[in-house]
C-alpha cells in the first residue's frame, strides 16, 4: 500500500481505531494550543464475522459515535474526510487490529534455547500469537513435526537457525520438513503461505531451493548473526509487512480499511509494545506493562541489558491465563490454596471452587456482590503473578554466549540466559484490562498490582484508563509527540508510588523510616514496623522523600543505605509496603492471614472511602 504522508507539524486532528475481536474502539485526538489531547471516544461491535463480513462497517459505526459526541462531521457517507477543512474531517486516520484471531505464527529454529527462542522473541515482539516453536532438538520425531505443521495452519512461519557462516545442515533440514509438510495458510485458499527466513545467510540458497516453490519465501538478515547478538528488527519489520500484504488482505473488509488509513495497520499487541518502548526510550526508564483479558494475559517489559546497557524489549502471551474463558486454567495452574490466600474472609474451599466454575460457564458476568468482587480480585492476583513468572523466564539474556571472565568474576555465579527483569530497577508498572482498568476503586487496582508483581524499591503505578495504548502505539510511528502527550495526559491514570523495602526483620520491629515533604507544607515522618502497609494521600506532584531502611534492608542503594529522592503521588497516593520482599510471605494460619488481609485493605482504603 502506498503510504499517504502528512507533515507532522500540520496535523491538527487524529482519528484512531482498534478493531478488537468483539469491539471496535475509536478515539479522536485534537491539537489544543500546543499540545495534543484526547477529546472523545466511541465504540461499536466489530463486524468482521458473518453476517456483515466487512470490518469497515464496525469502524464507521464507531466513528459515527465519535461524530455525534464531538458534534463534528468526520464522514462523507462511507468515507473518512481527510484532511481536515475547518471543523470537518481529520488530518490522519490510523488503525490497529486483532480481529479474526490476530496474527498467528509458527516459529522454527535449530537450537530450542538459542535461535528458536530468538525467533519466538521476534514474533511475539511483532504482536503475533506463537502457536508452536519447532526446533531440531525439541524431542519430536520428523513425522510428528510435519503433522504438527500441517495441523496448525498459521498465518505465516518464521524460520531461523545458525550463526552467519556456520554449519547449514540443521537449518536446511528444518526447511526440508516445511517443504514436506507443504503448509497451508489459515485465511485465503488461493495464495501460498508466507515464510520468512532469518537464519545463517550461507544457507539462504539452499532454503530458497527447498521453499520458494511451495511457499511465498522472503529472506531477511539473520536474527542471530553471532551468538552474542540478536538482530530482531528486520524480521519484525518483515512480519508487519506480510501481515499487511497477506493476512490483512485476506480478512473481510481489510482491503477497504487499508485504503482508508494513513499508515500501515499494526497488530494490536505489537502497537502496545511499540508505545511502551517509546515511553521507556524517551524517559530513559524501565517499564512493565500488563494487559489482562478474558482469555489471555500479555506482559511487556523494557529493561536494560546489564552487560551492554542497551534497553531490551520483551513481550509474552500467557495464552491460558485470563479472567473469564480461562479462569479455570488459573485455578488449575495456581492451585486453590494460592487463590485462597488472597481472599480476605473465611470461605469454604468447595464454595470457592464452585464460584470459579460458575464464572467459567458464564464468562461475561460481572461480580454482583462485594464478596464476589473480592474473590475475582484474588483470582486476578494469581493470574497476574503467574503471567509475570512466565514473562521473567522468557525475558532473559542470550543463552549460549561465551562470557569473558576476569579474576574479579571468580566468585560471580551469574550464568548466561538469566532474566533481565530486575524489580529493583523497575520505574513504572502499567496495568490494563477490565479487572484493573475498571475496578470500582483505583486503590483496588494498586493493591492487585502490588500483590501480584511485588515491586521492589520505588516504583510508580498507573493504569490505562480506556485501553487506548494500541491506538497510541501506531500513532507513535506517525507522530511520536502526539502519542506521548496523549499517553501521559489522557491514557495513563497515575495511581501513585509504591515504596517497598527488600529484606525482612522480626514482625513488629522497625523496618523503614520515611520522611516526605508533601504539598501545602505538610510533612510526613514516620517509622513503619515490619508487616504493615501505609497509605499517604498525595496528588501527582513531585514530593521530596528521604527513605531510611534499617540495617540489612534495601530500598535501592544497597542494604541499610538511606536514599533521598523525588516520588509522586496520584489518584491513590504513596503506598509504603513494609511487608518485606525476598521472601514475601503471608501468615500460614488462616485466621491470622484473614486478619492481616483486612488490616492491609483498610490501611490503603481498598474498599471504602
Amino acid at each position: 500500500m502506498e503510504e499517504k504522508t502528512v507533515k507532522p507539524e500540520n496535523i491538527q486532528s487524529i482519528l484512531a481505531t482498534d478493531c478488537g475481536s468483539t469491539t471496535t474502539k475509536a478515539i479522536l485526538i485534537e491539537k489544543q494550543g500546543n499540545e495534543y489531547r484526547l477529546v472523545t471516544r466511541g465504540e461499536a461491535p466489530t463486524t468482521v464475522e458473518a453476517p456483515f463480513e466487512d470490518v469497515t462497517k464496525g469502524v464507521l459505526n464507531a466513528v459515527k459515535e465519535v461524530e455525534e459526541l464531538r458534534g463534528r462531521t468526520l464522514l462523507d457517507e462511507d468515507k473518512i474526510i481527510s484532511p481536515q477543512k475547518g471543523d470537518t474531517g481529520v488530518d490522519i486516520y490510523i488503525s490497529t487490529s486483532s480481529a479474526g484471531g490476530g496474527l498467528q505464527m509458527l516459529v522454527a529454529g535449530v537450537v530450542k534455547a538459542m535461535s528458536a527462542e530468538s525467533a519466538e522473541r521476534a514474533a511475539l515482539g511483532a504482536g503475533a500469537i506463537v502457536m508452536d516453536v519447532l526446533a531440531s532438538n525439541d524431542g519430536r520425531m520428523p513425522h510428528e513435526k510435519i503433522s504438527r505443521i500441517r495441523h496448525l495452519r498459521p498465518d505465516m512461519i518464521l524460520l531461523s537457525g545458525g550463526v552467519d557462516g556456520g554449519t547449514i545442515s540443521h537449518v536446511v533440514e528444518m526447511a526440508e520438513l516445511l517443504r514436506a509438510a507443504n503448509p497451508k495458510p489459515r485465511l485465503g485458499m488461493n495464495y501460498r503461505l508466507p515464510v520468512i527466513y532469518a537464519g545463517n545467510k550461507k544457507a539462504a540458497p539452499e532454503i530458497e531451493k527447498n521453499l520458494s516453490e511451495v511457499t511465498d519465501l522472503s529472506v531477511v538478515p539473520n536474527l542471530r548473526p553471532v551468538l552474542e547478538r540478536e538482530n530482531l528488527g528486520p524480521a519484525r519489520d518483515k512480519i508487519h509487512d506480510l501481515f499487511m500484504e497477506h493476512v490483512m488482505a485476506q480478512a473481510p473488509g481489510y482491503k477497504k480499511l487499508m485504503d482508508m488509513t494513513n499508515a500501515p495497520i499494526m497488530p494490536t499487541p505489537g502497537a502496545v509494545g511499540s508505545i511502551i518502548q517509546v515511553i521507556a526510550r524517551n524517559e530513559n526508564i524501565s517499564v512493565v506493562g500488563v494487559d489482562i483479558g478474558g482469555a489471555t494475559t500479555d506482559v511487556f517489559s523494557v529493561f536494560k541489558d546489564p552487560d551492554s546497557g542497551e534497553p531490551v524489549f520483551n513481550r509474552t502471551v500467557s495464552a491460558n491465563l485470563g479472567m473469564s474463558y480461562s479462569i479455570s486454567n488459573v485455578l488449575a495452574e495456581a492451585k486453590l490454596e494460592n487463590i485462597l490466600r488472597w481472599v480476605p474472609f473465611d470461605i469454604n474451599e468447595t464454595d470457592l471452587r464452585n464460584r470459579i466454575g460458575n464464572k467459567m460457564i458464564r464468562p461475561t458476568t460481572i461480580p454482583q456482590s462485594l464478596e464476589e468482587l473480592k474473590i475475582e480480585q484474588a483470582i486476578a492476583r494469581e493470574a497476574l503473578r503467574l503471567s509475570f513468572v512466565q514473562h521473567k523466564s522468557f525475558a532473559v539474556g542470550l543463552k549460549g554466549v561465551q562470557k569473558e571472565r576476569t579474576i574479579s568474576d571468580t566468585f560471580d555465579q551469574s550464568a548466561t540466559g538469566e532474566t533481565l527483569v530486575n524489580m529493583m530497577d523497575l520505574d513504572l508498572l502499567v496495568g490494563s484490562g477490565g479487572v484493573l482498568s475498571h475496578a470500582p476503586r483505583r486503590h483496588q487496582s494498586a493493591r492487585m498490582m502490588i500483590d501480584a508483581f511485588l515491586p521492589e524499591g520505588i516504583t510508580q503505578l498507573a493504569v490505562d484508563s480506556i485501553f487506548m495504548m494500541p491506538q497510541l502505539g501506531v500513532l507513535a510511528s506517525v507522530h511520536e509527540k502526539a502519542a506521548t502527550e496523549v499517553f501521559n495526559k489522557d491514557c495513563l491514570l497515575r495511581l501513585g508510588t509504591c515504596i517497598a523495602p527488600v529484606g525482612s526483620v522480626k514482625p513488629g520491629k522497625d523496618f523503614v523510616t520515611v520522611k516526605l515533604e508533601l504539598p501545602e507544607g505538610k510533612v510526613f515522618n514516620q517509622t513503619i514496623p515490619f508487616g504493615d502497609m501505609i497509605l499517604i494521600e498525595a496528588p501527582y506532584t513531585p514530593v521530596k522523600a528521604e527513605i531510611i531502611p534499617v540495617r540489612g534492608v534495601d530500598v535501592g542503594d544497597g542494604p541499610g543505605n538511606a536514599i533521598q529522592t523525588t516520588v509522586y503521588g496520584g489518584l491513590v497516593g504513596i503506598i509504603i509496603d513494609a511487608r518485606g520482599r525476598n521472601p514475601f510471605a503471608l501468615p500460614p494460619n488462616s485466621a491470622e492471614r484473614v486478619q492481616k488481609l483486612q488490616d492491609w485493605s483498610q490501611a490503603v482504603k481498598e474498599f471504602e472511602s
